[in-house]
């Protein structure tokens, strides 16, 4: 490997590593937003339904179709 080489190497761990470092702070600061607001919201039941807005968001079909199949589910699944 050329001196060149090892270097376009070197300077993409670097930033490798910098980015996973970043990634683990990001979780952390999520963590300390839910202890932040754990007294105020119900967390769980906002990302609960943050989850579900995207998968809205995803899907092609419309809102009253997803909700029609979510409550069917309910029924069917007794919750």
């Amino acid at each position: 490997m050329s001196g060149s080489e090892k270097t376009v190497l070197s300077e993409f761990v670097e930033k490798w590593v910098t980015i996973e470092n970043e990634q683990k702070l990001l979780v952390e600061d999520k963590k300390l937003l839910v202890i932040d607001y754990k007294d105020k919201l119900d967390v769980k039941a906002v990302q609960a339904a943050m989850r579900l807005v995207k998968v809205k968001a995803r899907l092609e079909m419309s809102d009253e179709e997803f909700d029609s199949i979510v409550h069917s589910l309910e029924r069917t699944m007794s919750l």
